[in-house]
Parts: C-alpha cells; structure tokens; sequence
C-alpha cells in the first residue's frame, strides 16, 4: 500500500517544516502550501488524503478559503469532497467557526503532533469489515 498523503498548508515555515518533518518521519507523503490559493491549487491536482490548513493565511484566511466557492468544487467533485481538512491556528477562539465550516477537527498551534497523528489515524483508517 502506498504512503497516504498529506497537504499541509501554513504560511509559517517553522511549522511547514516542522510537520512536513514529523508526518514523513511517520510514513506519510507531504506536500505543502504557504498560501491558500496555493493549497486549494494543489489539492485539485495532487489530490491529498488529508489537508491539514492554517486557518489565518495569506491568499485569504484559511476561514476564507473555507467558504469559497473553491473548496465547494472540491467537496462536490467526484475526486475530491470525501478530502477531510484538519484546521490549525494559533487562536483556540476560531476553532467552533472553522469546524462549523466543514473542518473535520481543529488544532490549536503550536500543534501537538501525537493529537494530530491521532486524529489522522481515526481519518484515514480502513472502514470496519462487516
């Protein structure tokens, strides 16, 4: 089975490389995005499994891209509407906002990476066999 993949999208580039670094360290395939535009661009083209978002970015917020008619195509595309987005911030307060936006879960930075390996983990595992 191939390595899942990952986006992950900050305009920070301590933190781009920091999680770039952990997720490869574990098994993933990283791309990454410092902007928003950027990151939707890539994920129509590389189609990640997961994207992990920076929800206050350049390019227009992250909160932004998430109401976007963008993301909307992404989530009504055959290819790409099951592609759950993990947001990250550093302000706790946004975090109802974006998950009320449609991200599947929200961390706050600096981001803990044994929660966010967990929650990756609980997106990207098998379905149960019934």
């Amino acid at each position: 089975m191939s390595a899942k993949k990952i986006l992950v999208a900050d305009d920070d580039k301590v933190t781009l490389e920091t999680l770039g670094a952990q997720l490869r360290g574990v098994g993933f395939q990283v791309v990454t995005a410092m902007d928003a535009m950027q990151a939707f661009m890539i994920a129509q083209r590389a189609l990640p499994d997961v994207v992990v978002l920076d929800i206050q970015m350049p390019g227009g917020t992250g909160l932004d891209t998430l109401k976007r008619d963008t993301l909307k195509r992404l989530r009504t595309s055959t290819k790409t509407q099951a592609i759950p987005v993990i947001a990250i911030s550093a302000h706790p307060k946004l975090g109802p906002q974006a998950t009320a936006l449609g991200a599947v879960e929200f961390l706050a930075k600096p981001v803990d990476f044994a929660r966010l390996r967990g929650t990756l983990d609980r997106l990207l595992a098998p379905p149960p066999e019934k």
